[in-house]
């Protein structure tokens, strides 16, 4: 690997940490490299990134995008947060475990941290903050929370991660599925433990009848059925995932404006422009990426990084803790979509190479960039909450310190147990 191409890196990393929009430091640096390059020419970089963008698949991206955009505003978030308060709203701290129960259910409609992290911002830490919650508590359960739908179909993390490694997205899907609800159970273990310390109490009196929560489960059914319709079809084999992706928007669409009556038109117009936004920046940056791959090919950077891994140990789950904390220590300082774009293919190389299982090492991955989304200085998680609940940052990492703790021993137990995350797959198959 050249010395120009680790300057190169660091300029686009020293950008990124500066403020520049991820889109122009990854183009940015890629082009100057195909510019400035005695053996390279812009034109491969044309070639290159042309030639990523024309793929069936990646027609998945915005079909999710759009799905996950249509739960998030069709109305549907209020009828699963008053089920999930139904449920377990008699429980110790019960507004917490609401909101980790509700990250759970919406998580599986939206696949986007940011989407789930707003929803409980908006929603649930008024009324936390109303029963006694400190307003940094309510933002760290919100931001913990939402760690989870990235790690659920229809996860765009998960998308990117199977297209660029050539990875099956519909098994990663299914892999995602066991780590969620472990994450849920260690959240909600962890919010029992800290509201017996502060006599946090229940927000229902007592357990909800059987007649209350059938009819809150009434009130959400259409809304609960698609993360049981994206599993069906995985399993059944009959639909694609770009062809699953159509039908969830359609069925997303049908039960916001027709069914809850929730979406109008204008709510569509604004639900399509945020679905081209997202899917416009995910792709470009996808482009980018594809003239980096043929970068890292050209200066044989897979094979050095494999070389330096196996000088330190051949151990399949050594070589996953240091990836772990490379990752972790990475994603604080640049956004967790650019690593996975830039780094997928260079991790399922390594992970063919050490003998770790595809599927398992891109939910680590996923859950890993996760984690960095709420860590400062560039956690977006972390600035979605404290910016729509006037939260300061120092009071947010103070409450978040026992749930970085917990995510971490659940990222340490993934990495460690590949079962918890291949057993479904498996299964399925």
């Amino acid at each position: 690997m050249s010395d120009f191409l680790m300057l190169d890196l660091a300029g686009m990393v020293v950008a990124m940490v500066l403020g520049l929009p991820v889109t122009f430091a990854v183009l940015g640096a890629a082009l100057i490299y195909f510019l400035f390059h005695a053996d390279a020419s812009a034109l491969v970089m044309m070639q290159q990134v042309q030639s990523s963008l024309r793929s069936f698949p990646l027609l998945a991206i915005p079909f999710f995008v759009f799905a996950g955009t249509v739960m998030a505003r069709g109305g549907i978030a209020e009828r699963i947060i008053s089920f999930a308060q139904v449920m377990v709203g008699h429980w110790r701290g019960g507004l917490a475990q609401v909101a980790v129960l509700n990250s759970l259910i919406i998580g599986s409609m939206s696949g986007s941290a940011v989407a789930d992290a707003a929803i409980d911002s908006r929603v649930l830490v008024p009324q936390m903050r109303a029963h006694g919650y400190s307003l940094g508590f309510s933002g760290a359960v919100s931001a913990a929370s939402a760690v989870i739908a990235p790690i659920l179909p229809p996860s765009t993390s998960l998308i990117l991660f199977g297209l660029l490694g050539q990875v099956s997205v519909a098994q990663l899907f299914l892999g995602g599925v066991v780590p969620a609800l472990l994450i849920a159970l260690a959240l909600m273990v962890t919010v029992a433990i800290i509201a017996r310390r502060r006599s946090y109490g229940a927000v229902l009196a007592g357990r909800s009848s059987r007649a209350e929560r059938l009819a809150a489960l009434r009130r959400c059914a259409f809304a609960l059925m698609m993360p049981v319709l994206l599993i069906v079809g995985l399993r059944i084999g009959t639909f694609t995932i770009t062809e699953l992706s159509v039908m969830a928007a359609l069925y997303t669409l049908v039960v916001s404006a027709f069914i809850y009556r929730s979406v109008g038109w204008s709510e569509l117009w604004a639900i399509l422009k945020e679905t081209a936004e997202t899917t416009a920046t995910v792709l470009i940056i996808m482009g980018a990426s594809s003239a980096f791959s043929y970068i890292f090919a050209v200066e044989q950077v897979p094979a050095h990084v494999i070389s330096a891994l196996s000088a330190i140990t051949d151990s399949p789950l050594l070589i996953l803790v240091l990836l772990n904390i490379a990752l972790l220590l990475l994603g604080m300082l640049v956004e967790g979509a650019a690593i996975m774009i830039l780094a997928a293919p260079l991790l399922v190389g390594i992970a063919r190479h050490f003998g770790i299982d595809e599927v398992h090492m891109g939910v680590v991955v996923a859950l890993n960039l996760t984690i960095g989304t709420l860590t400062p200085p560039v956690g977006i998680v972390l600035f979605t909450i404290c910016s729509m609940t006037g939260c300061r940052v120092g009071e947010f990492l103070r409450e978040m310190a026992p749930f970085y703790l917990t995510l971490a021993i659940v990222l340490l137990l993934l990495s460690a147990v590949p079962a918890i995350v291949l057993t479904l797959p498996q299964w399925m198959s």
